[in-house]
């Protein structure tokens, strides 16, 4: 086998971590890529807010990506996206400012909604499509 600087945790035969989804996390290969997630993100909401990317020049990890986003009143965020969520880490585009003490959201949907009413008003509206349509395919 060969040996990598950060190995993977050896664990004794019977803990039984190994049938346990919630530690899978710690195998290496299902670590979650986040540029891949914000990748995702982005296209999840794109179509809501005036502007939205993966940042080309603040540093991409398996553990952080940063994703500018303007919204439909034309004001610019860069959020961070870790394990624990996406929070507005600056007032504008490839930035980060270390002062800024804003809270994580589960979600990008929550996180828009707070920022951004028209956003809140594109999305609900395409759901509401995405419902008539559902509700016309099932009458007919």
């Amino acid at each position: 086998r060969m040996e990598t600087d950060c190995s993977r945790m050896e664990l004794p035969n019977n803990t039984g971590f190994e049938e346990d989804s919630d530690y899978k996390d710690f195998e290496g290969t299902d670590v979650k890529d986040m540029r891949l997630e914000a990748e995702a993100v982005v296209n999840d909401v794109l179509f809501a807010v005036s502007n939205m990317f993966v940042s080309k020049t603040l540093p991409c990890a398996e553990d952080v990506a940063y994703i500018n986003v303007e919204t439909r009143e034309r004001n610019r965020y860069c959020l961070e996206l870790t394990e624990a969520g996406l929070r507005v880490v600056a007032y504008d585009f490839d930035q980060t400012d270390d002062r800024l003490q804003t809270p994580y959201h589960e979600t990008v949907y929550s996180l828009l909604d707070s920022l951004s009413p028209a956003y809140r008003e594109v999305f609900g509206n395409a759901l509401l499509q995405r419902l008539e349509a559902l509700k016309n395919e099932s009458q007919s």
